[in-house]
C-alpha cells in the first residue's frame, strides 16, 4: 500500500503506466467472457490456438513457402496431442512430415537464394535425419523424447526459413526515421537477480519499437533496473530510470524518446501505426504476434496516448482462464515486440523490487538500423 506522505508526482509518474495496463487487464478479465463466443467463431479454434513463443516467431517471419509452412505446422502440431499422449493422431503428424521431406523437397528449397542453397541442403538432411528418429520415438511411446526431438527437429526448420528472407518486406514510413529501426531480428540475454534468460526480439513485424529496445540494451539503459509488479497482477514491467524521467532522454538530441504504437496484422504487409486496432474499428484482425504465449514482451505506454511508449516495457504473464489463446482482448493495444523463448522459470520467480543485472544484445546486433543524425 502506498503511504500518502511519500506519494510524489514524479512517483506517481512511475505508476502511470503500470496502473493503467493493470487496470486494463483486470476490465478485459471482467468482460472477457460476454465476447469469448462471439470472437470464437472468427477466430483460430481455441483446441489450436498457439502458446509457444517460438512457434509464433517462427510463423511470424515473411515467407511465402507453403511447403515449408505445411512441414513446420505438421511438427507443431504434435504438442496439440503429446500432453494427452494421443499417439495415433502424433503417428499421422509425423508421418506427413516425412512425406513432405521425400517427395517435395524440391519445392521445400525453392524460396532459398542459391549463394544459401548448401546450408539449407544441409539443413534437410538434418530435418530428415530428426524426422526419423522421431518416428521411432513415436512407434515406443517415449513421450519426452517426443518433446525433446520435435523442439529441436523445429529449430532446425525455423533456420531453413530464415534463410528464406532475402529482404526486409517494407518501409517504415518516413515520419519514424529519426528512431532506431531493427531490420530483422535479435536474441538479447538478460541476466536478472534470480537467473538467465533469453528473448528473441522481432523488427520483421514490429521494427520500430524493437529498434528501440534494442538500442536502449546496447546502451545498457536497463542495466540495474527494477522490476514492478503488483500482486495478483498478469504483467512483470520494467524500464523506468533512477530520477524524475519516466522514459529514455536521447544524449544525442537531448530530447525525450517517444515510440509509436506499432501492429502488424496477419495477412497485411506493414504495421499500423499510432492507433489501436479496437479504435480503428478492426475488432477481428489478428497481430502477427499476439499476447498467447508466456512471456510475450511488449511495450508499455498510457492508456489514453497511443505512442506514449519510450523505455518502459512488459511481460506478459499468460493465464489461460482470463486471455484464452487466440481470444486476447490485449492484441492490438499493445506492441508485442518478441517472446521470451528461454528462462521461463525464471521469469516466474521474479517479483517486486528483483533487478536486471544486465541485458545484453547476443545475435542480430547487425540488423540495428541507427537514425542519420
Amino acid at each position: 500500500m502506498l503511504h500518502l506522505q511519500n506519494f510524489s508526482i514524479d512517483r506517481c509518474k512511475r505508476l502511470v503506466k503500470t496502473v493503467a495496463l493493470a487496470l486494463l487487464l483486470f476490465s478485459l478479465s471482467l468482460s472477457f467472457s460476454e465476447v469469448s463466443h462471439a470472437k470464437r467463431s472468427s477466430s483460430m479454434p481455441a483446441g489450436n490456438a498457439i502458446t509457444d513463443g517460438r512457434a509464433l516467431l517462427r510463423l511470424a517471419l515473411p515467407i511465402d513457402n507453403q511447403t515449408v509452412r505445411e512441414l513446420q505446422i505438421s511438427l507443431e502440431d504434435i504438442g496439440n496431442h503429446i500432453r494427452s499422449k494421443r499417439w495415433g493422431p502424433i503417428s499421422s503428424d509425423v508421418s506427413k512430415a516425412s512425406r513432405i521431406l521425400n517427395l517435395r523437397e524440391s519445392d521445400l528449397l525453392a524460396s532459398i537464394p542459391e549463394a544459401q542453397k548448401p546450408e539449407a541442403e544441409a539443413l534437410v538432411v538434418r530435418v530428415k535425419e530428426g524426422v526419423a528418429q522421431l518416428e521411432k520415438a513415436v512407434e515406443a511411446k517415449d513421450r519426452e523424447k517426443v518433446i525433446d526431438l520435435k523442439a529441436t527437429i523445429l529449430g532446425s526448420v525455423g533456420e531453413i526459413q530464415e534463410l528464406m528472407v532475402t529482404e526486409f518486406p517494407f518501409e517504415v514510413p518516413a515520419k519514424y526515421a529519426n528512431l532506431p529501426q531493427l531490420k530483422g531480428r535479435a536474441t538479447v540475454a538478460v541476466e536478472t537477480q534470480k537467473g538467465k534468460m533469453t528473448l528473441v526480439v522481432d523488427g520483421y513485424s514490429a521494427p520500430v519499437t524493437a529498434g528501440n529496445f534494442v538500442d536502449l540494451v546496447d546502451r545498457g539503459f536497463y542495466d540495474g533496473l527494477p522490476f514492478i509488479r503488483s500482486e495478483e497482477s498478469y504483467v512483470l514491467q520494467t524500464g523506468d530510470p533512477e530520477g524524475k524521467e519516466v522514459g529514455f532522454i536521447d544524449p544525442a538530441t537531448g530530447k525525450y524518446r517517444n515510440i509509436p504504437l506499432e501492429v502488424l496484422v496477419r495477412d497485411e504487409k506493414e504495421p499500423v501505426y499510432g492507433i489501436t486496432l479496437e479504435d480503428a474499428g478492426r475488432y477481428r484482425d489478428e497481430p502477427v504476434l499476439p499476447f498467447s504465449a508466456f512471456g510475450t514482451v511488449a511495450m508499455a505506454r498510457e492508456e489514453a496516448d497511443p505512442d506514449s511508449g519510450s523505455s518502459q516495457f512488459f511481460f506478459f504473464l499468460f493465464e489461460p482462464e482470463l486471455t484464452p489463446a487466440g481470444l486476447n482482448l490485449l492484441d492490438g493495444r499493445y506492441a508485442v515486440f518478441g517472446y521470451v523463448t528461454e528462462g521461463k522459470e525464471v521469469l516466474e520467480q521474479l517479483k517486486q523490487g528483483d533487478k536486471i543485472v544486465s541485458a545484453k544484445v547476443i545475435k542480430g546486433k547487425e540488423n540495428l538500423v541507427q537514425p542519420q543524425v
